[in-house]
């Protein structure tokens, strides 16, 4: 099999291989992890609400363009009576064991080698997300919960592992782009996930097929990514001679499988927790859009299943343009030495902040307006297309050899996010109207504008000492220097 693949894919420059397979690891991920925020509108009981509500709400579905019409078995796949509240806690439970499983999962990906981290993580997922029916209809809500948490688990490694990739692949005046790329996985992901849920839920008027379908898409890109991912150029069996060289010369930062990870430095290190907190107030406004924005635009805007699930993803397209187009561009700064790493980091990371913040605000302030609304959610949004290429890829920066652990630290402290604002808009927005989702929206943008600030102030592109694998041992001897100076400096006086 390596002799066939050798023949026709050696003048393939295999870190771009590798960068694909870390792009479709992400895109699985994401549209098996947020096809729920879809399906679940068609397995909850719509209840009409008879009490008189304070503030806005907006008409129902009254023309033909958002309205569908509701055959016997759509209304008899509704199993559940699920309030806003426990939606909430379902989608929030996915972050549970996520939050536990992505440092050990950078430490194993770095030790071991990304490429089986990642398999092993897209591979549970896909097999927890064909399970999905069976513990729904057999377990209720608490097997839900309980197989949501499972997901979480499996699925806390990918960034690591994806981080760790990068680092032994990808040059230094490569890694905007080649971030960006793998990064978007995450946003066609989400595209893909809720897009092609509004048409199943539309054609078929059972939710069970959409966890069908996107498990099976899971399992390829397992299969994918055992055939075609490897973690290290030196064990990559059809690279060719002149890549291997090439990148043996260029990333001269890089020492695989360092002995010692320097905690008590990372800990110290002022850029790693710029970088967390700028993280954690990224993934409160990415995973707000990714879980509930298809509940506000069904729920508030009252936009048909199908309808949702377009608009839904609409953004996500946009951002993926916007990373990959503004990615290339800081490369060619970064390159021709116009900017620095820590400035191109920085600048995207404002606009990944700021322009989403502000945006979400007027969602909530168009009211009912569809068109105005929609409008103001896509430009907000492709505006984060920019995090892939800052925020994302600065654990590169500050310590490739490390980087699967620095992710880890990272992703899993942003993780909160995940478990507290799914939770959070289910407390704010009982009635959905559109000023309860207005604290929502007010919410997001105070969490990307103050952690903005400490990164933009702290933060940094530049390569930390603690990055050199004798960086521990180097310190020790200094340590047992100044203890010998010190005897001898006693000895001396007496």
């Amino acid at each position: 099999m390596a002799a066939v693949l050798k023949s026709c894919c050696v003048n393939i420059p295999q870190r771009w291989v590798i960068v694909m397979m870390g792009f479709l690891g992400l895109f699985s991920a994401y549209h098996m992890r947020v096809c729920l925020s879809i399906a679940i509108t068609e397995m909850v009981e719509s209840t009409e609400k008879t009490l008189e509500l304070k503030g806005e709400t907006c008409p129902g579905l009254n023309n033909s363009i958002d309205s569908e019409p509701k055959n016997d078995i759509a209304r008899t796949t509704r199993l559940f009576d699920w309030d806003e509240y426990t939606q909430g806690i379902i989608l929030s439970s996915f972050y549970w064991g996520y939050l536990f499983t992505n440092l050990p999962g950078g430490v194993i990906a770095e030790r071991f080698g990304g490429r089986h981290t990642l398999g092993l993580g897209v591979l549970s997922t896909s097999l927890f997300t064909l399970a999905t029916p069976l513990v729904v209809r057999y377990g209720g809500l608490q097997g839900l919960i309980a197989l949501r948490v499972l997901m979480g688990v499996g699925e806390g490694p990918t960034y690591p592992a994806l981080t760790a990739l990068l680092s032994q692949w990808i040059p230094e005046d490569e890694r905007s782009k080649a971030s960006a790329l793998t990064f978007s996985g995450a946003y066609l992901g989400t595209i893909f996930g809720m897009s092609v849920s509004g048409i199943i839920l539309k054609y078929t008027s059972d939710w069970e097929v959409v966890f069908y379908f996107y498990g099976a898409m899971g399992l390829v890109a397992f299969l994918l990514n055992a055939a075609f991912c490897y973690s290290r150029p030196d064990e990559h069996p059809f690279i060719s001679e002149r890549e291997a060289k090439y990148l043996k010369e260029k990333l001269t930062n890089n020492h695989a499988n360092s002995k010692s990870i320097p905690w008590r430095a990372i800990l110290k290190s002022k850029p790693v927790w710029a970088l967390i907190i700028a993280t954690v107030g990224n993934a409160w406004g990415f995973i707000t859009i990714a879980s509930d924005m298809p509940k506000y635009l069904g729920g508030v805007l009252k936009f048909s299943i199908e309808s949702n699930g377009y608009l839904s993803s609409l953004p996500y397209l946009c951002m993926w343009i916007v990373g990959m187009v503004a990615s290339s561009f800081a490369d060619h700064l970064v390159a021709r030495s116009r900017l620095s790493i820590g400035q191109v980091r920085k600048i995207g990371s404002a606009v990944a902040a700021f322009g989403p913040g502000a945006f979400m605000v007027a969602v909530s302030y168009a009211g009912c307006d569809k068109i105005l609304a929609v409008t103001f959610l896509t430009v907000g949004q492709s505006l984060l297309g920019c995090a892939t290429f800052s925020v994302l890829a600065n654990a590169l920066d500050l310590g490739p050899n490390y980087a699967g652990t620095i992710m880890g630290l990272v992703n899993g402290i942003s993780t909160l996010s995940g478990i507290l604002s799914p939770y959070l808009v289910g407390l704010l927005t009982p009635n959905s109207t559109v000023d309860e989702w207005r604290s929502v929206f007010w919410i997001v943008f105070l969490m990307f504008a103050v952690t903005e600030v400490v990164f933009l102030i702290w933060g940094s592109g530049e390569l930390q000492e603690w990055n050199d694998p004798n960086f521990l041992a180097d310190k020790e001897r200094e340590r047992e220097k100044d203890v010998v100076e010190g005897v001898q400096l006693l000895q001396t006086k007496i």
